[in-house]
């Protein structure tokens, strides 16, 4: 059996997300996951995950991270669209998008995997859901493109690309891992390096949003830490469980103090009772052009 924990900072959204997408694929890459959330009166608050194995349910995620193949995921039938003649031209002064690394053959803009069932009625070629897979298993990451009732909760807009975004953080990863596995896997969220504009928008340190100077970071070529990890493991974690997104661009979600299943941290994570000790966070959800991105959240006093 094997019990691990690590930092989180629970008033960012993106980090307790995180820890949901922790959770799940921990409970698909190793089985039978467990996790909660512990917050000492004056400590560091952690997440916990435990589960029947003897590895590091962590260690055994970011491992997987930095060896899956990224695949995007498309409807039998999908044919790929032709680039708009009317594409629009990037600024003379605008950061030029980074060469992504290709890695044993691989890009994220391989050929499309057709899948029999897909969640939305339609394909977007700049959202398509995606999968990571290494050794017959994998994660898919849909959420943005969720076709039923709920609230897909996506962020990101624009000309940004899902593949291309999930391929930079993935490479980011990789980096972290390769430079020191061990401080990725003691502080997975406090590992940050300068992400560009393209981003899933989880994470609040990258945030930014238009003063009235019409100040960007992208058009500037300045980049802002953040943490790939959170940006990754959110998505995973949004997977099957949403934030309660109520009014107008107002979010809340919920942290759990004892260790709970996927199956029962999923309504958890959107703030709903559950019977068990909770504490309920809220933030609002800024603009930056056609983006959504998160912010700080402050707790909820009951």
């Amino acid at each position: 059996m094997a019990k691990a924990s690590i930092p989180v900072d629970l008033f960012n959204p993106g980090q307790v997300f995180a820890c949901m997408g922790f959770l799940e694929a921990a409970d698909v890459l190793v089985g039978h996951a467990v996790g909660g959330f512990n917050w000492p009166n004056g400590g560091e608050p952690r997440f916990t995950i435990q589960t029947d194995a003897t590895d590091n349910p962590f260690g055994v995620v970011l491992a997987f991270l930095t060896k899956a193949k990224l695949q995007r995921l498309a409807p039998e039938g999908y044919v790929e669209p032709l680039a708009s003649a009317g594409t629009k031209k990037p600024k003379e002064n605008a950061k030029k998008p980074r060469k992504e690394k290709k890695e044993d053959g691989e890009s994220s803009d391989s050929q499309a995997l057709k899948s029999e069932t897909f969640p939305a009625r339609e394909a977007d070629r700049l959202a398509l859901p995606l999968r990571l897979e290494f050794e017959g298993r994998s994660l898919d990451i849909t959420h943005w493109c969720d076709g039923s009732s709920r609230n897909p909760f996506k962020l990101f807009a624009g000309q940004q690309r899902s593949n291309v975004i999930a391929q930079q953080m993935i490479h980011a990863i990789r980096t972290l891992w390769s430079v020191d596995n061990n401080k990725l896997l003691a502080d997975p969220f406090g590992r940050t390096v300068p992400l560009g504009g393209s981003s899933f928008k989880f994470d609040p340190r990258k945030s930014w949003t238009g003063i009235d100077a019409g100040y960007s970071p992208d058009e500037q070529s300045h980049d802002v830490q953040a943490s790939p990890v959170v940006e990754v493991l959110a998505a995973v974690g949004l997977e099957h469980a949403r934030p309660d997104e109520f009014g107008i661009r107002n979010v809340r979600y919920g942290i759990w103090g004892i260790p709970l299943p996927p199956l029962l941290a999923r309504p958890a994570l959107s703030g709903a009772s559950i019977v068990v000790p909770m504490r309920v966070f809220r933030f609002t959800l800024d603009l930056a052009g056609k983006n959504k991105i998160v912010t700080f959240a402050q707790e909820e006093i009951t």
